[in-house]
């Protein structure tokens, strides 16, 4: 048997797979996924048509399989079954406990299907991955908040909440309508449309201090995550360049991206930095001068004035 009819083999199965985990496929998704012309694709499914598998298929929508076929479960190669590590640790550490313990559940299931030695494989590895999140992401009083979300945006119901913003007080009781979740600066945030402002906002899970459900419909048709997110790059930023002293490049490598960093060009007398950044007088300043005294602002000038107010009056308040 040839390499061609291996690989074509292998990807028919991937496809029959991908069918059974989703009601809707289309065919252009599949062909971007295995790297192949929509001609392969429609041919690979004809062959599945062939072999007795009741596909439906409706032009300018996609595949789907009739309801209740299903075959048994597929075996799990080694490295997939190693990839369902690292995956439960990050589900209990980067989720909710009501998610965590349904993915556990879900990962009990699954096991159930491996073979001996992927058994063996997983329990070898179980114990030696360690994964400790550098922030608490969720309020522990509230267990099921990513539950309570998640059904929200599936279901266009407002969900009612008490928030914890970090320039208020007290916190603010809201009605919102969740368009969208997503994990970004080492937090988890949900986009949503709030009654209480009348406008889009972002808020951040771990300031949440209650969620619950409500039987209230979304008054509003809202555009998709990606869609908000690509108006958020629209937003004005400033160009900053800053020449950093190579010793210290590796230890701020990590937090590049959250600053808008574009670029970086190694010089003689160090690394200089090119960054598109917005709120530079507050969120940009205060994160260079934790490394202020290896680095120099090359521009713009108003922000080396701002840092130098900025020190000025830290000077005042450690004089006092």
């Amino acid at each position: 048997m040839s390499d061609e009819t291996l690989n074509r083999f292998d990807r028919i199965v991937a496809i029959l797979i991908q069918l059974q985990s989703k009601k809707i496929v289309k065919a252009q998704e599949l062909a971007d996924r295995f790297n192949v012309s929509l001609r392969t694709i429609y041919r690979d499914v004809r062959s599945l048509e062939t072999s007795g598998v009741p596909i439906v298929s409706e032009a300018g929508v996609g595949y789907s399989i009739m309801d209740g076929y299903r075959l048994p479960p597929v075996m799990f190669t080694r490295e997939e079954a190693s990839s369902f590590v690292a995956a439960e640790k990050l589900m209990q550490h980067f989720t909710d406990k009501s998610f965590g313990s349904y993915y556990e559940s879900a990962m009990f299931k699954v096991k159930s299907v491996l073979r001996g030695k992927e058994k063996d494989w997983i329990d070898a590895l179980q114990s030696q991955i360690i994964i400790n999140p550098a922030e608490n992401l969720f309020n522990e009083n509230i267990p099921n908040a990513l539950e309570i979300l998640f059904e929200s945006i599936a279901e266009k119901k407002q969900v009612f909440v008490k928030y914890q913003s970090l320039e208020a007080e007290r916190p603010s009781e809201r009605y919102l309508e969740p368009v969208g979740i997503f994990h970004e600066n080492n937090y988890w945030y949900v986009l949503a449309y709030c009654h209480f402002r009348n406008d889009y906002r972002q808020f951040r899970t771990d300031r949440l201090l209650e969620i619950k459900r409500t039987d209230l419909p979304f008054q509003k048709e809202h555009a998709t995550l990606d869609d908000f997110r690509k108006r958020e790059k629209e937003i004005p930023k400033t160009e900053v360049r800053i020449l950093v002293d190579k010793t210290i490049v590796k230890y701020i490598k990590s937090d590049l991206k959250n600053h808008g960093f574009i670029s970086e060009e190694i010089k003689e007398e160090g690394v200089e930095m090119t960054f598109l950044a917005h709120n530079v007088e507050h969120s940009f300043a205060r994160w260079y001068l934790m490394f202020a005294d290896y680095a120099k602002i090359l521009e713009p000038e108003s922000l080396r004035k701002h840092i130098l107010e900025i020190i000025e009056n830290s000077k005042k308040n450690l004089l006092q």
